[in-house]
């Protein structure tokens, strides 16, 4: 153990462990080794604030407003001049209006309700003063030098927007203390070569639990139970579940959990990776080898609502024509919604019981291969207990809830992009079928 590992053990109090409140029981049968043993299990140095993977890449157009919150604080991504995404809080400084039906012209965010518009100075400075030219006032040129947007730390990457979410906006981005690295956060950086990959996206919405739709993924063994009909994989059904060895591995980056089959010669079956604050990774097989790899990404929207990015790893079907020709991107949506389907009402029920109060450690008992999920559980209440992201903009039954709803817009809550996912399916089996019978109709 080294002098850095020995310290943070010997601080960890025992008695604040013990007034954790976790939703489910800590009488774990904890069969790890020795040297793992000596860490607390809530080890992980990154808290709840920090990086999250809060959008893709290519919802961010050009020329468009991307809205969505973080811990109930409504937020607002959008490209600048220099095709740069921004992130600032959804309120104007003038009046306090939103930038919803707002617009972006040349690069520069423009309010809806006076016309405040508000030009980009590049990544890690201010957003320039506001310019509403039309409103008549002595001393307006002194009062736009003094307005700026509220922001955060905004950095596109492989795909991805990431924000750096402290629930403290600012003016001044050079103000923020960026405390964990975005490395820290990138699967590439555990060792996962994502250019030996294809992928396909998707992103889908939830009424429920953030922290439970977290503790869903973490949970690998109910996808015999749940998704066995539905994945089309032949060793995931409910026909041939089967038990499987566990090891963990706790360090101070990640929680990592390996399941072997009891047959030794057909090593691994699958291994996940918990990234704090919000990412899963998810391994088929060997990690080095791995034919799948899952990376799920968990936007905390608000209180019940909830995000997740999820991108589908491959190793075979690369070619871009054979994927279109056999429809690849559209058949795999169709099974990523039918499985976030599938999930959806555990979840909301899950959430529902732990409002409640009937998740307490007397009412569910864990067993062995549930050890990462309590030291997920273990981890999520320490940071809460240290952070409280979501006392930072509570919310109440008499908050305006103009925010929540309108943000809702994937399936499995939002059935539209599912719907109109399986009608492009038909259409284009459709026309397959049909050209070549309209074709040969009219040479005969």
């Amino acid at each position: 153990m080294s002098e850095e590992e020995l310290t943070e053990f010997n601080s960890f109090n025992k008695a604040e462990q013990a007034t954790l409140k976790s939703p489910i029981n800590e009488n774990i049968d904890d069969k790890v080794s020795h040297e793992t043993s000596l860490k607390p299990s809530n080890q992980l140095k990154a808290g709840l604030l920090g990086w999250y993977a809060a959008a893709s890449s290519n919802a961010i157009k050009a020329g468009d407003i991307y809205h969505f919150s973080m811990y109930n604080e409504p937020l607002v991504l959008y490209r600048d001049k220099d095709s740069i995404v921004k992130c600032i809080k959804d309120l104007c400084p003038h009046r306090g209006a939103s930038f919803i039906d707002g617009q972006i012209k040349q690069g520069e965010l423009v309010c809806p309700y006076h016309g405040a518009r508000y030009s980009s100075q590049g990544e890690c400075t201010n957003l320039d003063r506001i310019t509403c030219s039309h409103i008549v006032d002595t001393n307006y040129d002194n009062y736009a030098k003094k307005i700026h947007l509220s922001q955060y730390p905004c950095v596109e990457k492989n795909g991805y927007i990431y924000i750096y979410y402290t629930g403290k906006s600012k003016t001044n981005l050079n103000e923020f203390e960026i405390k964990e690295p975005l490395e820290n956060t990138l699967a590439e950086s555990y060792g996962f070569k994502t250019s030996e990959y294809e992928f396909e996206e998707v992103t889908v919405d939830f009424k429920a639990d953030w922290a439970r739709i977290i503790e869903n993924h973490l949970d690998i063994l109910h996808i015999f139970w749940v998704h066995g009909d539905t994945i089309p994989d032949k060793d995931v059904s409910k026909n041939v579940i089967t038990s499987f060895d566990q090891s963990i591995k706790r360090e101070s980056r990640q929680i990592q959990s390996k399941y072997n089959h009891k047959d030794k010669n057909k090593g691994e079956f699958i291994t996940i990776k918990f990234i704090p604050p919000g990412r899963v990774v998810i391994y088929k097989g060997e990690e080095e080898t791995s034919r799948y790899v899952q990376v799920l990404d968990h936007v905390p929207l608000a209180e019940n609502r909830a995000r997740v990015i999820v991108r589908h790893y491959r190793r075979f079907m690369k070619n871009k024509l054979f994927t279109r020709i056999f429809l690849f991107k559209n058949l795999q949506h169709q099974v990523f919604y039918k499985v976030f389907s599938e999930d959806y009402m555990i979840l909301k029920t899950q959430t529902f019981n732990q409002q409640m109060g009937y998740v307490e450690k007397d009412n569910v008992k864990l067993l062995g291969e549930d050890k990462m999920v309590q030291y997920y559980w273990d981890w999520l209440n320490n940071a809460l207990s240290k952070e409280n992201p979501w006392d930072l903009h509570p919310t109440n039954e008499h908050t305006n809830a103009v925010h929540k709803d309108m943000r809702m817009l994937y399936p499995p809550e939002n059935p539209k992009l599912a719907i109109q996912n399986k009608r492009t399916i038909i259409f284009k089996v459709a026309r397959r079928i049909l050209i070549p019978i309209i074709l040969i109709l009219l040479f005969v």
